[in-house]
């Protein structure tokens, strides 16, 4: 050819010496995206050579490719594109299958792609109301066969979300004008009959009843066809935790009256699982947690669950801490998008500043309004036993609470996009009715990744606290706020920052009545399994329950270790003071799995 040309030589060695091939693809004028496309779409590019193929493989492969790499032409809207294979130096066409050369020296593909085409006529015909074409199917526009196809699929699916599901491409005429290079495509569509939901037919479970499937699922059964709503009910099938596998399949025939009946063909997990955690903080000490859980414990996909947990064995933070919790979860209690969770926990803190024993039921029903948004409200009592710097003091507290959560992260365990927003509100009222107010806890997550490969990230987290109604010394001790530690601000102590006072002598730090705290960390992949972390956190204690006044704050920062594994990252985290009298001379360590949020 007379145009200078891009190359891309590849040099293929078997594994015995009886051949070996000098293979070459030539794209003249074809830029990298195109010539990489053409380079990973090649049969005979992708044969391995260790695998000792037989000149009959090259051969085949050879004559695969001139309709292997039209297409990939086609896609990026190249219609008059040659492409031509020489298999020593004869055209691969015209060899027979069974008729290779006993050895092959060199196979020479060289393309040339020709103009690209534009769109001359662009239509899909007929469109149900609201179809959303893509913008580069109209006339004018570059005629990559991939657009092509997305504009038949969304035709289609406009007319499954209208109902319609059985609705198909019934006929497509692609011209080629050459001359003019430009092409004309008309994709005629099937929208069929508007149908509504059928049975759910069941398939596949053993221990899990029919019945609360059917219920889970939520299957709008005689309601018009969603393609939407089919998703969903699979969705909270899964979200169950109960199948190993879920999968909800239309029928291939219209059922009696325009109806389509689903199969649910369901794969069941194992019905218990038994898990733990480890967490260690060179001040904080480590703290040892464990669960049992049964998945279908009534037959119905109810989950009941053990929890048990130890923390600050051998820390600088008081005594060791511990807790027990025994839980059990119903799905769609009622209807699909509403599950009910019950829990009973007991617990000892043994803190510095204050030791609390306390026992804590509660019911909460949890409403899923979409995939990603949800709301709870429960009601609870709390018995405690409070021992501070003040005496001992006992109460048993009603509580009512309240939460929202938006999750919108790419990977809740290791997120590289997205937010997350939770709203917790906790109204208490003590049983004499003298003491009343309400905590408020906002907790909010955002993260973005930059690059091709997302190995540079940016993660943020900001949290506000407050107590409403009631004084520090009406407040239950667990429901004050302190900074300092890996939830708050890493390499300051835990619960370092509070509010400082002298009680008979003595110094002692108490809880306030408001937080701040943020959090940011700069993230980057050396490899897929290795990442690096840099990390500065801050935190503000207030005596009032205005956030931001009548307080403290403190600052840490540091650096840390992420390594890659199917259950989320191992998390090692180094951090130091980065204000007051300590500031950098003296340094905390943590070890975790998963992010620090």
């Amino acid at each position: 050819m007379a145009r200078i040309g891009l190359s891309v030589g590849f040099l293929v060695v078997a594994a015995t010496p009886v051949f070996s091939q000098d293979i070459t693809l030539t794209a003249p004028d074809t830029g990298p995206q195109l010539t990489a496309l053409l380079e990973n779409t090649s049969l005979v590019l992708s044969i391995d050579a260790d695998l000792d193929p037989a000149p009959q493989d090259y051969v085949a492969a050879a004559r695969a490719d001139y309709r292997t790499l039209l297409t990939a032409l086609y896609t990026k809207g190249y219609y008059s594109g040659t492409v031509s294979i020489r298999v020593n130096g004869r055209e691969a066409a015209s060899i027979a299958p069974l008729d290779a050369p006993k050895r092959i020296d060199s196979i020479a593909i060289t393309i040339d792609k020709g103009p690209s085409f534009t769109f001359g006529t662009a239509r899909v015909a007929p469109l149900a109301p609201a179809t959303t074409l893509p913008p580069a199917f109209a006339p004018g526009e570059r005629a990559d066969a991939d657009i092509i196809r997305q504009a038949a699929r969304a035709g289609v699916d406009a007319w499954r979300d209208a109902g319609h599901a059985k609705a198909s491409v019934a006929d497509q005429q692609i011209v080629a004008r050459h001359p003019q290079q430009q092409l004309d495509a008309q994709i005629s569509l099937t929208p069929g009959p508007k149908l509504t939901f059928g049975p759910l037919i069941v398939t596949g479970n053993e221990n899990v009843r029919e019945s609360a499937i059917r219920r889970i699922a939520g299957l709008p059964v005689g309601e018009v066809y969603s393609p939407a709503e089919l998703e969903a009910a699979a969705r909270r099938l899964r979200q169950t935790g109960a199948f190993d596998s879920v999968a909800l399949r239309e029928a291939e025939s219209i059922g009696p009256n325009a109806t389509l009946p689903i199969e649910a063909q369901i794969a069941e997990s194992l019905p218990r699982r038994l898990g733990f955690g480890l967490e260690l903080s060179s001040v904080e000490g480590l703290k040892v947690s464990g669960y049992w859980l049964h998945r279908n414990f009534f037959g119905g996909a109810e989950r009941l669950r053990f929890d048990g947990e130890v923390e600050g064995i051998g820390g600088g933070t008081g005594g060791t801490d511990y807790s027990a919790a025994v839980s059990l979860g119903i799905p769609a209690i009622y209807g699909p998008k509403t599950d009910l969770l019950a829990t009973l926990e007991i617990g000892r803190e043994d803190e510095p500043d204050y030791l609390l024993d306390k026992i804590a039921a509660e019911v909460t029903a949890t409403r899923f309004i979409t995939e990603d948004l949800e709301f709870s409200a429960g009601l609870g009592v709390l018995r405690a036993r409070e021992t501070d710097a003040f005496g001992v003091e006992q109460y048993t507290l009603l509580t009512l609470p309240l939460s929202a959560t938006l999750d919108r992260r790419d990977e809740p365990t290791n997120a590289q996009n997205g937010y997350y927003v939770d709203v917790d509100a906790t109204p208490f009222i003590s049983v004499d009715g003298e003491t009343t107010g309400a905590r408020i806890y906002v907790d909010g997550r955002a993260y973005r990744s930059f690059g091709e490969a997302g190995k540079f990230g940016v993660a943020a987290r900001a949290q506000v606290g407050s107590v409403l109604g009631a004084s520090r010394d009406e407040t239950p001790v667990d429901f004050l706020f302190y900074s300092g530690g890996s939830g708050t601000v890493r390499g300051q102590p835990y619960k370092a920052l509070g509010i400082d006072r002298v009680v008979a002598g003595e110094d002692v730090t108490l809880g306030g009545l408001s937080f701040i705290g943020a959090q940011v960390e700069a993230r980057y992949a050396v490899t897929s399994s290795i990442g690096l972390v840099g990390f500065y956190d801050v935190g503000y204690v207030g005596e009032t329950q205005t956030p931001g006044s009548d307080g403290d704050w403190h600052a840490g920062t540091g650096i840390g270790l992420r390594y890659n594994t199917g259950i989320g990252p191992i998390r090692l985290d180094v951090g130091t003071p980065a204000n007051g009298d300590g500031a950098f001379e003296k340094v905390q360590v943590y070890i975790g799995i998963g992010q620090s949020f």
